[in-house]
């Protein structure tokens, strides 16, 4: 070879090895813009269970306080309903649950996809602006089983066992609703079918019926596959997760993983190695320390693959605690998971609805707290706002984004208003330091519900008002003393019920076909 075809060589390499890197840098230089993003979503997590949001907390919660010490922790933060259902179809959709048919209560095992085909999630969103995309736990929003002679039974009620083809796949679940993989259960781990689902196909046909034996570890009698162990279930979501990481660590497309937890919902079973850790004679409290230790899992797998300050992580939990938690043999021991709020999981008082919410991305968030208000509805409208994508003003539509609230720009309108909603479908609207609740009692299951005797629930305010700044434990109604607050708020509230949106932009419809009486009982008590 000549000397001149060695120099041509020589030259070609050298400007193959520059374009490679210059298109290596371009992929890092995207993958920076666009981080990979984790959504935990813990099952009936209080406020008051996470420590570095209780300072009185008897739980410590060393992984999930490393990364509010290192991100962003929001101190008024809430889910878009107190129960589960609803508050995952919020987090998907950017969009309030009680829009749809679902307007009080939660769906079932069997229940029927509650997300239309049509409709664009946050998984949707990122797979079409370059994301690897996937589902990992407790789904818990519906999806269409094989179904047979269901003509008399309502596959709704939590008491429903219909016959169900386990060798065909499922339909409208979440690969249809934009995740790529997919890997879980349908209900909650207290509900049947206990059946994992993996990309849209049962891993077992169940071949057996089981159900819980004590109180706080029950759940409801109900066929169960093979490879599906309730005391494992945590284990293996985060195992599946972890492995999820590894495998898609550092490729070209950045990644989405929603990781919805089973715990500390009902079944509370925490694995031996957590059993009495927490020192409160309670499981429940066993069981916090081992979500604690999921995010510890997380974590380590960023860790390991050098993406932590590449990947964006929001922790948060579904509604308040439940009071299967046994408060009050929590409270005998100093803890409340309540903190300092009034009520419990399906409650419109702030213990329902109020959540720890974290937002962590190192190296690119400050470290902090921000009192901004926020809704679960807002992660759809806080991941386009990150990317620098719009959407149609169609899609996310009670969407606001709390980019702002870190050090990241954003030119965005903050929110200044949120819709409560409780288990029983009562409304409570929130507005700079008010908050007026449009129903009697809690709304939910603590005192006082409609549970008390009819004489005494009839006898209550209809309305109720509270200054949240100055009485955050809701003790002291203000109803008689403000009524042009609670007719402002009532309008509000009405105007955004009406024009199926919460964001600006154009009229939208709520979904037809489904009796309203919470509506109707807001318009007759003006």
């Amino acid at each position: 070879m000549s000397s001149r075809s060695v120099i041509i060589l020589i030259l070609t390499m050298l400007t193959v090895i520059l374009f490679s890197c210059k298109e290596e840098d371009k992929v890092k230089e995207a993958n920076v813009s666009k981080p990979n993003i984790i959504y935990i979503l813990t099952d009936d997590l209080g406020y008051g269970d996470v420590s570095s949001f209780n300072e009185y907390s008897k739980i410590q919660t060393p992984n999930i306080d490393r990364l509010a010490n290192s991100g962003v922790a929001f101190t008024d933060a809430h889910t878009s309903s107190a129960v589960c259902t609803p508050t995952r179809y919020g987090i998907l959709t950017g969009r309030y649950n009680w829009r749809t048919s679902l307007k009080q209560g939660v769906l079932s095992g069997y229940s029927k996809s509650l997300i239309k085909k049509e409709t664009t999630t946050v998984a949707k969103f990122l797979k079409n602006n370059g994301y690897q995309t996937a589902f990992i736990g407790k789904w818990h929003m519906g999806w269409d089983w094989a179904l047979q002679n269901t003509d008399s039974i309502d596959i709704d009620k939590l008491k429903a066992r219909p016959e169900v083809d386990f060798t065909k796949p499922i339909k409208n679940g979440p690969n249809t609703h934009g995740f790529d993989y997919s890997f879980g259960f349908c209900g909650s781990l207290d509900m049947p079918p206990y059946v994992w689902v993996e990309n849209g196909m049962p891993t077992m046909v169940p071949t057996h019926i089981t159900k819980g034996k004590t109180k706080q570890g029950t759940w409801r009698t109900g066929l169960t596959s093979d490879d599906f162990n309730h005391e494992k279930a945590l284990p293996e979501i985060t195992e599946r997760t972890v492995n999820y990481i590894n495998t898609n660590a550092n490729k070209d497309k950045p990644f989405f993983v929603y990781m919805p937890l089973p715990a500390p919902h009902t079944p509370i079973l925490p694995t031996a190695e957590f059993q009495g850790k927490s020192k409160l004679d309670n499981p429940y409290g066993d069981f916090v320390l081992m979500v604690d230790w999921v995010v510890g899992e997380v974590s380590k797998a960023l860790e390991k693959n050098g993406i932590t300050e590449n990947t964006l992580i929001v922790f948060t939990s579904d509604n308040g605690c439940s009071p299967s938690a046994n408060y009050k043999q929590l409270l005998s021991k100093g803890h409340d998971p309540s903190y300092m709020f009034r009520g419990t999981k399906a409650d419109i008082f702030e213990g329902g609805h109020r959540v720890p919410y974290i937002i962590n991305w190192e190296g690119h968030i400050e470290a902090g707290t921000s009192e901004q208000l926020v809704c679960t509805t807002d992660f759809f409208a806080t991941v386009a706002d990150l990317l620098g994508v719009t959407y149609p003003e169609t899609v996310a539509e009670d969407s606001y984004s709390h980019l702002s609230a870190t050090n990241l720009k954003s030119n965005l309108p903050k929110r200044t208003s949120v819709v409560h909603h409780s288990v029983h479908g009562n409304f409570a609207y929130r507005k700079g330091d008010y908050k007026v609740i449009f129903a009697p009692g809690s709304g939910g299951w603590s005192f006082p519900n409609k549970n008390i005797k009819k004489e005494i629930y009839d006898s209550l305010p209809k309305v109720q008002l509270y200054n949240l700044k100055n009485d955050i434990a809701e003790e002291h109604n203000l109803e008689g003393n403000h009524s042009e607050i609670i007719k402002e708020y009532r309008t509000d509230l009405l105007k955004i019920i009406n024009d199926g949106r919460s964001t600006v932009g154009k009229k939208l419809m709520n979904d037809p076909g489904v009796s309203w009486s919470q509506l109707e009982d807001l318009k007759q008590n003006q």
